[in-house]
């Protein structure tokens, strides 16, 4: 799978953990930085992760910041997007189930890295339902192009 991976100064030391595992595990991994504890902004490698979903270059899209609310808010600015903090493999699996979330927001100060790695296998793992939680998603559509 095509992964596209950002992170901030926070989230900097997870984020390299996860890409190895991910690499390891034969993902194509394209890792959009940050590549350093030195203070960065957040928004701008949102962006970078999101636009790589969004141009179908990426299958999915992984953020990690100090809380990974930061990242997931402003990668849901994006139109196409569907960012989800995850805190637990259990809700990860929903975000996929029922909203099919293309990018997983990750909180390093709240979660061990094995905690992260098992909500990225469950997120990369975990397909979409369709049913009625498609009518959903075309509901969240429209009102994204309404604005």
């Amino acid at each position: 799978m095509k992964i596209a991976v950002g992170a901030d100064h926070a989230g900097f030391a997870l984020k390299q953990r996860l890409v190895e595992k991910l690499r390891s595990e034969g993902h194509d991994v394209t890792d959009l930085g940050t590549n350093s504890t030195e203070s960065t902004d957040y928004p701008d490698y949102a962006e970078a992760v999101s636009r790589r979903v969004i141009d179908g270059s990426a299958d999915k899209g992984l953020l990690v910041c100090s809380s990974g609310v930061g990242m997931s808010i402003a990668a849901n600015k994006m139109k196409g997007i569907r960012a989800a903090l995850g805190t637990v493999p259990d809700e990860v699996m929903y975000t996929r189930k029922h909203n099919d979330a293309n990018v997983l927001s990750i909180g390093a100060n709240y979660t061990t890295p094995e905690n992260a790695e098992s909500m990225v296998a469950t997120f990369l793992n975990t397909e979409f339902e369709g049913g009625r939680h498609a009518r959903r998603l075309e509901k969240i559509t429209k009102l994204e192009q309404q604005g």
